[in-house]
């Protein structure tokens, strides 16, 4: 009874977040035999097919061993750790702080972090709540929840650093973690953090979503995501529209689950390259992606 439970809390998850979603993102093109007999829970390679199984673990995997400025920021920045165990929850959190005795404004970087991702007290009562929410007979009392946050952070100049915050949630009965994301950009020189309005011109959105909707669209027709990846809403740009990362070569959206695609194919992010948008980047002096 046990597994035939936690199969069906499974199958719930997968299928929920396709629930009066837009249409997928697909084109046109001439239906043949085979495309008839290809799983849409499968990744299709040159070479290869991929289960799902192994799909969520290529892409979590992509995303931990991803590469970022850290090893070369050298004593601008410090790595802190915050860890807890109890006996209904553990709490591993990995989060950057910067030198404040380099310039004085890096506190404005550090009591961000402290407020918003070490208010401990919050995120028990969090964990508490979910808890009480879930039904007893599935004995998830019995299961520590786990919450883990780590980070990757790029220097794109002497003006900025880019952080993503990816954020683990291990849910009772889950197979995989639920992932969520946080990016903030800060400027070095006067201590401040940037958002769209810092990069991009003002009234710029429907373009800027147009550009991810098509770069979407082509990662589909390469066979590099699901097919079944939706278009990316207004709604649910301007819920996202701060939620970038810059390397000094390409902007990177991150998105929550099911809001590109369905859970289950790990996709979280879309990567625009500059060139793609010139058209659409603010052009005056204190923005760091100017060319």
């Amino acid at each position: 009874m046990k597994y035939l439970l936690t199969l069906i809390f499974l199958m719930v998850a997968v299928t929920s977040c396709k629930k009066d979603r837009p249409q997928p993102l697909i084109m046109e093109k001439e239906t043949t035999s085979t495309d008839f007999q290809k799983d849409s829970l499968v990744v299709t390679k040159p070479d290869k097919d991929i289960t799902v199984e192994k799909a969520i673990e290529i892409k979590q995997k992509e995303l931990k061993e991803k590469k970022d400025d850290r090893e070369h920021l050298g004593p601008l920045i410090a790595d802190k750790e915050f860890y807890k165990e109890t006996d209904f929850y553990v709490l591993d959190f990995h989060y950057p702080f910067l030198n404040e005795s380099m310039k004085p404004t890096h506190t404005n970087f550090n009591q961000y972090i402290s407020q918003n991702y070490l208010n401990i007290s919050e995120v028990e009562a969090q964990i508490l709540e979910d808890k009480e929410l879930l039904c007893d007979t599935l004995r998830i009392h019995q299961i520590r929840e786990k919450r883990l946050v780590r980070y990757k952070i790029y220097q794109v100049n002497e003006q900025l650093i880019s952080v993503l915050f990816y954020k683990e949630n291990y849910y009772s009965g889950a197979m995989h973690p639920a992932y969520t994301f946080d990016c903030l950009n800060f400027e070095l020189q006067q201590g401040r953090f940037m958002k769209y309005e810092d990069f991009f011109n003002t009234g710029s959105e429907a373009e800027l979503r147009n550009i991810l909707n098509e770069t979407l669209s082509e990662r589909i027709d390469l066979g590099e995501v699901f097919y079944d990846c939706w278009e990316i809403t207004v709604d649910d740009f301007f819920r996202y529209k701060n939620n970038f990362v810059v390397d000094g070569r390409s902007v990177e959206f991150y998105f929550e689950d099911c809001v590109i695609c369905p859970a289950y194919t790990g996709e979280y992010s879309v990567v625009i390259p500059l060139e793609k948008l010139v058209s659409v980047l603010r052009h005056y002096p204190l923005n760091p992606l100017k060319s």
